[in-house]
């Protein structure tokens, strides 16, 4: 278990454990949310946007036909320089 404490401005600082486990960097910002048996949970926020955008984008390169790199590069020169 570890303990933080809160500066009168309510600040606290994240134990160097904590910030390790959860892969926190200076400037990172941390989410806090409650789940529905009141418990709060603390989480990178970075790490959880990533999350959801790989759920978001499940299967989307499947529906549109993409395998592996060479349909990703030529994805790329089509966006980069218009559909032939």
């Amino acid at each position: 278990m570890n303990l933080a404490k809160i500066s009168a401005n309510g600040q606290i600082t994240v134990p160097v454990e904590i910030r390790r486990l959860l892969d926190l960097k200076s400037g990172d910002k941390i989410l806090f949310y409650q789940k529905q048996n009141g418990e709060v949970v603390v989480s990178n926020a970075s790490a959880q946007a990533i999350r959801r955008a790989q759920t978001a984008f499940a299967g989307a390169a499947e529906a549109m036909g993409i395998s592996g790199e060479e349909d990703v590069q030529t994805l790329v020169e089509e966006v980069r320089y218009g559909k032939d």
